[in-house]
């Protein structure tokens, strides 16, 4: 006999597919009774951070407020962009459960806009301007903590741009714990190279405004993958 627990941890299962039972694969190396373990792990996950279903706007409107982050445009592999602006973000201001919603929401919003064919998503962070008051430790780390755990294979790159020494010091403490192909997908870009390598992955009506380019960034709700 089922028992409820086990009755809604295989109706779980069975909303999710093919290709992202192959993602946990992939993350734990084909190694199937890792990659058993930490698909489990997930459901539990799932369970408890959605347990109403997907977040809603209203659950993670002070976050939403800070316009931080948009979901535009596309690189040229196809993979829909992310632009983070560091600065945005008041460390003192957040509530820690509110942002993990938030990070789950973008996560979910942003895989559920990806093309046919398309499994990742790339990213570009923007730190100019980022000080003491934007840095958050624990706020990084519960935001690699869902990613990795919970969207394997999902993070296509990351370019980290004006990087600034503060910065660099919380990433020291954040760096252990990130696993061995996440860390291959953050890319630290110096200024001289900026333009170049924004260029290189992006068609200039994808680019953004702010870096040189035609694509004007409207917010988060605007369309996600133009």
């Amino acid at each position: 006999m089922i028992d409820a627990r086990q009755s809604s941890t295989i109706h779980l299962s069975l909303e999710e597919d093919d290709f992202m039972l192959r993602r946990f694969l992939r993350a734990r190396d084909h190694n199937v009774g890792k990659a058993s373990a930490m698909f489990l792990k997930y459901l539990a996950w799932k369970r408890a951070a959605k347990p109403n279903g997907p977040i809603t706007d209203d659950e993670v409107r002070n976050e939403l407020a800070q316009e931080k982050l948009y979901v535009q445009g596309h690189d040229k592999m196809g993979r829909p962009m992310v632009y983070l602006f560091g600065s945005r973000h008041i460390a003192a201001k957040r509530d820690i459960n509110e942002f993990k919603r938030y990070v789950v929401y973008i996560l979910d919003n942003t895989c559920a806009n990806l093309p046919a064919g398309q499994e990742k998503f790339a990213a570009v962070v923007d730190l100019k301007g980022f000080g003491y008051a934007n840095c958050d430790v624990r706020a990084m780390l519960e935001s690699l903590d869902i990613m990795q755990n919970n969207y394997p294979e999902r993070l296509g790159r990351v370019l980290l741009i004006h990087v600034p020494y503060v910065f660099m010091a919380a990433w020291k403490m954040v760096y252990p714990f990130i696993d061995d192909n996440t860390k291959k997908k953050f890319v630290f870009v110096a200024d001289k190279d900026l333009d170049a390598t924004l260029r290189d992955a992006l068609d200039e009506s994808q680019l953004p405004e702010q870096f040189g380019g035609k694509l004007k960034l409207q917010g988060y709700n605007a369309s996600t993958c133009d």
